[in-house]
């Protein structure tokens, strides 16, 4: 059995260069399936036929009878629909369900292949209404997938043309790129060996039966990915648990520090109880690399990746006081996390009006110069898959302002705990990075693009090469 790290070198010591092809398949391979009792959950509640067939159509494997049975729901539900119902539908269920669903280490080697130079391709026997939203979010541009009849501006519901189901999917590769080479190709069902067969280096994932005698009698490498579990019953308990221990902990932190009638000492044990709480009763630890990062040079403004709900209680903890934040504004009426981050200065702002936010931060300034360090998620939002969006500017000029450094931290699995829109944690080990200072004082305020975009890639960097404790 290979590993993650096998495939990566491998990748980074061969050829470069558009002309090598990556080849991805899609279900059980970038992403896993939705588990055929959840979905179905979904229908009776819901009664939303389209979104079933759409969903239910990803799964791991499959065979003749279950891709056969996919068409048939695509034209008995999906007749009449228009492609742009389907395709708001498609990005509909990427950012409810299938984002979710995205394998972490997928990520990881389409990244390293798109490093590479190589021409990534995402190949799959399903339509574009359900690969193309997970394409775009990876940054793959070439989509090879089933298209489907359109007649009088709407979909029959029946294919156009042939299906890409096995040998449908090594034709269209070749003939999309018949001058590349096709270095690399990833699958994991028996379904897809034609595909695998076209490359020089055939990769499986968590394959079927069939499959692994095949890889194992060929010398294939095969990989691992962890499977994309939906909470379960003890995963519910340990987080209602670990939002009592976040309320407890906040009050004994408050009341244990009271006697010395200073809100920042109270608001440091409110942090450090409440943190160490929570993190216990949800079962999750915190492996970090670099801690020494987080508690010198003080103040600093500490910029961290944003994944998941929990992350308001992983960077607290990593920085362990000194330190408040900047949040959304909708936060500050939040029934659980509000009357906490207001209590320790977390400045709220409005980020659909600029010109407000603007005014808003004014005062973190001051907040800085006094001594107290900031922590901001400069993406501005909850990223869907592992990598790191665009860095909004605030933050660096406030440490250009306030005359401090800026201090990476680098969450690296926070949304394989908790999905990016989910309230419930799974038990786990969550990784930190902790990086050098970044001196920004000779930055150009009013031009620093260059250098905001190179501290987001050094984000980029240290998930893909993790430095060792």
């Amino acid at each position: 059995m290979s590993t993650l790290a096998d495939a990566v070198a491998t990748i980074r010591s061969g050829p470069q260069g558009p002309r090598i092809a990556a080849v991805f398949d899609f279900g059980g391979t970038v992403v896993d399936g939705l588990p055929r009792r959840r979905l179905a959950g979904k229908v009776l509640r819901r009664g939303e036929d389209r979104l079933a067939t759409l969903l239910g159509g990803i799964q791991r494997g499959g065979n003749d009878g279950d891709y056969g049975r996919f068409l048939q729901a695509v034209e008995r539900t999906w007749a009449g629909a228009s492609e742009t119902e389907l395709d708001q539908l498609g990005r509909k269920a990427f950012s409810k369900e299938i984002y979710g669903r995205l394998f972490p280490e997928a990520w990881h080697l389409v990244r390293a292949h798109q490093l590479a130079g190589h021409t990534v391709i995402l190949v799959s026997e399903l339509t574009r209404f359900q690969v193309r939203p997970v394409a775009e979010r990876l940054g793959i541009d070439n989509v090879l997938c089933t298209e489907l009849a359109v007649e009088d501006g709407v979909l029959t519901g029946r294919p156009a043309g042939a299906p890409l189901w096995r040998t449908g999917k090594s034709t269209a590769v070749t003939q999309f790129a018949p001058d590349l080479e096709i270095g690399y190709a990833y699958a994991d069902s028996v379904t897809d060996l034609p595909l695998l067969e076209l490359a020089q280096r055939p990769t499986v994932i968590d394959p079927d039966p069939a499959l692994a005698a095949i890889a194992a009698d060929n010398g294939w490498p095969a990989l691992t990915f962890r499977l994309r579990r939906a909470p379960r019953p003890l995963d519910y308990l340990r987080t209602i648990v670990g939002f009592a221990g976040l309320i407890g902990g906040a009050l004994v932190g408050v009341l244990r520090k009271s006697y010395t009638g200073k809100r920042q000492t109270m608001a440091d044990a409110l942090m450090h109880d409440a943190t160490t709480a929570t993190l216990r009763a949800i079962d999750v630890q915190l492996r970090v690399v670099g801690a020494e990062n987080a508690r010198a040079p003080r103040p600093a403004v500490f910029l961290f990746n944003h994944q998941s709900q929990f992350d308001v209680i992983i960077v607290p903890k990593v920085l362990d006081g000194a330190v408040t934040g900047i949040g959304k504004k909708e936060l500050r009426s939040h029934p659980l996390f509000g009357p906490l981050m207001r209590f320790v200065g977390v400045t709220f702002i409005d980020r659909t009006d600029t010109e407000r936010a603007k005014a808003a931060l004014a005062p973190v300034v001051s907040t800085l110069r006094d001594g107290l360090s900031i922590a901001v998620a400069p993406e501005g939002t909850r990223s869907f898959t592992p990598g790191v969006g665009p860095f909004k500017k605030g933050a660096f000029h406030i440490a250009i302002q306030a005359g401090v450094p800026v201090i990476p931290v680098v969450v690296r699995n926070a949304g394989e705990i908790a999905w990016r829109d989910s309230p419930i944690a799974r038990a786990g080990i969550v990784d930190v990075a902790v990086l050098a200072p970044i001196d920004v004082s000779g930055w150009d305020p009013a031009d620093m693009d260059a250098e905001v975009e190179g501290v987001r890639q050094l984000f980029e960097n240290t998930l893909l090469d993790w430095p060792r404790a």
